[in-house]
This record gives C-alpha cells, sequence and structure tokens, in this order.
C-alpha cells in the first residue's frame, strides 16, 4: 500500500511540476484554449472540451472530440521592494525578483455524446499561481530564529472532472461535473516564522506535502433567441484534506480548501459570422481562512500560524468582468480578442506579507485564433496580464514599507481531433 502511493506521488508530482498560468488570485484566467483566448469569457458559449470546467452545461452541444494542449506561463516581474524606512530593517531593502520564469501548463479534454440529448466528458488540468523562488533569506534580520535560503512557496493543483451534460429540451441544457483534485505544497525559508506558530516545527521547510479533495460543479445553458444565450454556472467549496507538514503555518490546522466561485453570462451573434461574450464571475476567497485571514496585526494567542483564526495572506472575495468577441473569418479560421478586469485582491496593510504569493494582477487583455484541418484543428492564445503594484506597511516587518507586484504572459497552444 504505502509502495503504491509512493507511485502514485511520483506520477501526480511530474503533472504538477511548475504548474502555473495566468491567475485571478490564484484561479485561472480561463479553461481551453479558445476560452483563454477570450480572456476568460464564454460560459455560454462551449467550443471544446475543457468547456466543463467553465460551465459543464455546454459540453453536450459538441461532438465527439479530443482536445489536449499545452501553455507556456511566465510571470515576470514577479517580486517585491523593502524600504530602508525601518532601522534594523526586518527585510534587508532593496528589491527582489522570483526565480524561475518559465513553467509548462498541460490540459487534456475527451467529449462523447451518449445518444441525441446527452454527453458524457472527462477534463483534466493543472493550476499554480503561488509560486515564488527567491535567492536570499528574505527575513534574514528577523529575530528569534536565522532565516535560510532560498525563500519561497510552491503551491500546485491537478483537477480531474467527469461531466454528464443533458438536453432538456431544443433550448435548455444541464450539465454536471465531479471534481476530484491534488494538491501539493512545499514552503522553505520562512523559520523566523516558526515563532508566531502553534506548531513551529511544522512552518518550513518540511518538503513537498499532498492535499486530496473534490467536490462539484453544476451548469445552465439556454438559448433565449436564435442569436442570444444566456448561462449561469458554479463550482461549490473543495474539500480538501489538511497538509499536516505545513499544519503551524496554513490556519485552521493546515486547512487549504478550494473557494468556491460563480458566473454567469451571454453570447450573442451580432452577425452570423461575429459572436459578442460577456461574463460576470465571483470567487469567494473568504471562504478560506488560511487564504482570507488578515495579517495586518502582531499575532495574538488566537490568531497564531495554525490557530483556527491564524495569519493568512488577508485575501477578499473577488469580482471579475469579462469581454470577448469572436469573428468565424472563414470555415478554416476563427479569431478571438477579449479584456477581464477583477477587483483588488488584498488591502495594502497586508502587502507584505503577500511576498510569498504576489498575485497582483487585476487586467488581462487576449489574443487567440483557431485553424481547422478536415477533423484536426489548431488552436493558440496569448494572454497578458498587465503589471500592478500594491503597497503598503506591516506591522510583521516593523512596519516597513514596501510592494509586492506581478506581470504574467501566458501563451498556449492545443490540438483537437473531432471524430
Amino acid at each position: 500500500m504505502k509502495a503504491a502511493k509512493k507511485i502514485l506521488e511520483v506520477v501526480i508530482g511530474i503533472s504538477l511540476v511548475g504548474t502555473a498560468g495566468a491567475t485571478n488570485g490564484y484561479s485561472p484566467t480561463g479553461f481551453g484554449t479558445a476560452n483563454k483566448g477570450l480572456a476568460g469569457a464564454g460560459v455560454a458559449l462551449p467550443q471544446d472540451a475543457l468547456a466543463a470546467a467553465t460551465n459543464p452545461a455546454g459540453m453536450v452541444h459538441l461532438d465527439e472530440r479530443i482536445d489536449a494542449g499545452v501553455g507556456l506561463f511566465s510571470p515576470s516581474p514577479r517580486g517585491f521592494t523593502a524600504n530602508a524606512d525601518v532601522t534594523p530593517a526586518p527585510i534587508t531593502p532593496g528589491s527582489y525578483e522570483s526565480e524561475n520564469d518559465l513553467f509548462l501548463v498541460p490540459h487534456i479534454g475527451w467529449n462523447k455524446p451518449i445518444d441525441e440529448v446527452s454527453s458524457f466528458g472527462i477534463s483534466v488540468g493543472a493550476n499554480g499561481g503561488m509560486n515564488t523562488d527567491y535567492n536570499q533569506a528574505v527575513w534574514g534580520n528577523f529575530p528569534p530564529f536565522d532565516a535560510t535560503a532560498p525563500t519561497g512557496v510552491d503551491f500546485s493543483q491537478l483537477f480531474v472532472g467527469f461531466t454528464y451534460s443533458r438536453k432538456l429540451n431544443e433550448r435548455h441544457s444541464v450539465g454536471v461535473m465531479p471534481i476530484l483534485a491534488v494538491q501539493r505544497f512545499k514552503a522553505e525559508g520562512l523559520e523566523p516564522f516558526r515563532g508566531m506558530s502553534v506548531s513551529p516545527e511544522n512552518v518550513t521547510n518540511n518538503g513537498y506535502d499532498y492535499s486530496w479533495g473534490g467536490g462539484v460543479r453544476i451548469g445552465w445553458l439556454g438559448k433565449i433567441s436564435d442569436a442570444l444565450s444566456l448561462a449561469a454556472s458554479a463550482q461549490s467549496r473543495l474539500y480538501m484534506s489538511s497538509f499536516d507538514d505545513y499544519s503551524g503555518l496554513f490556519a485552521e490546522q493546515g486547512d487549504f480548501d478550494v473557494p468556491p466561485t460563480a458566473v454567469i453570462g451571454l453570447a450573442y451573434k451580432a452577425t452570423p459570422d461575429v459572436t459578442l461574450v460577456a461574463d460576470f464571475q465571483r470567487i469567494w476567497y473568504s471562504e478560506v481562512k488560511s487564504l482570507s485571514n488578515p495579517n495586518d496585526q502582531l499575532p495574538g494567542p488566537g490568531t497564531l500560524l495554525g490557530a483556527d483564526d491564524g495569519m493568512g495572506f488577508g485575501w477578499d472575495d473577488i469580482n471579475i468582468l469579462k469581454v470577448g468577441v469572436q469573428w468565424e473569418y472563414s470555415p478554416v479560421w476563427t479569431f478571438r480578442a477579449g479584456v477581464s478586469h477583477a477587483t483588488d485582491l488584498f488591502e495594502k496593510g497586508n502587502a507584505l506579507f503577500n511576498i510569498l504569493a504576489p498575485a497582483t494582477p487585476k487586467t488581462h487583455a487576449s489574443l487567440g485564433l483557431t485553424h481547422r484541418m478536415g477533423k484536426h484543428a489548431l488552436s493558440l492564445a496569448y494572454t497578458r496580464s498587465f503589471n500592478n503594484k500594491i503597497g503598503g506597511t506591516n506591522p510583521l516587518t516593523g512596519p516597513q514599507t514596501g510592494f509586492v507586484q506581478m506581470s504574467q504572459h501566458d501563451l498556449e497552444v492545443s490540438w483537437s481531433y473531432r471524430f
């Protein structure tokens, strides 16, 4: 049994290596290359076998097909600046940029019609977005424990969804997708925070730990008229097992569930060749204490790291507006473009603790295309997440001021085959 578990961990570890992608917080901007070409908009416009991750109700409108692809993700610059306004400075003043700026992000999906009114599908995707690797001992001047180098975290996720979708009538369909998930996490160089933890030995430098769990996504898609489609989809909180090796770092003794999300949207055929899409998405980061608990006050007995109300990243719920346009130029070529904008993820007082996860981007712009060759097709999407800085002070650092920042480039290519 131990050998089987070890083999499984190795396989998952290979799947999770370096995974990341353009994100809102650490949630992907979109799923599938066509969807990413629209900046993640398209809950009412299913196009490939990854559509279930946005709205499982759309899968019944697709033929039998396989979609497989890989993204090249570069979060650069990604780092922080600490100012020289406190003596002695807990963080050595200067600008720090995380290493490891290139990541490969795989995905694959399959859809199979069961009959004229229902279909079954499988979607597999990886995700990251909380990855930093500073060569320095960032908290080297932060007593009483000596920090080591490097400093940073490595967090990855793998999702497998099994979709059943069904047409209720000619205009309405619904879908459900049970989700299995695994997460992997490692932290290094956080020794000074052992003095702020309920479990000092489970804060840092414990190698990779794994978390397992799941949840469900449901969706609806309705064709209101020949030109207009409306849709809604929601994903439950994914309940995950705790990171036991980091039970002194994350709130609630290592709990790190995946927050719930919901999205509504429309697709409107302005002309026979041009489709306009718009989505509104909300992510409830507040449901996960490890993410949402603030860190803008010095910890007390009930707010030590690892406690039920232990310090977190101070992330807020966010709202995201996405709009896009798709032009079917010919039976061979389709072109796409999109823009999305999110509300602030965290307040200035929580900025410097987010050195470990500077998930600051708010605005994303995308371009995409598909080239069809009979039953085969190649799709391409490029997403630019514009640099955003969030600055502030934090009592954990003295209070030393500074700011965190990140921008992102995400290039994705996929191959499709329709049976």
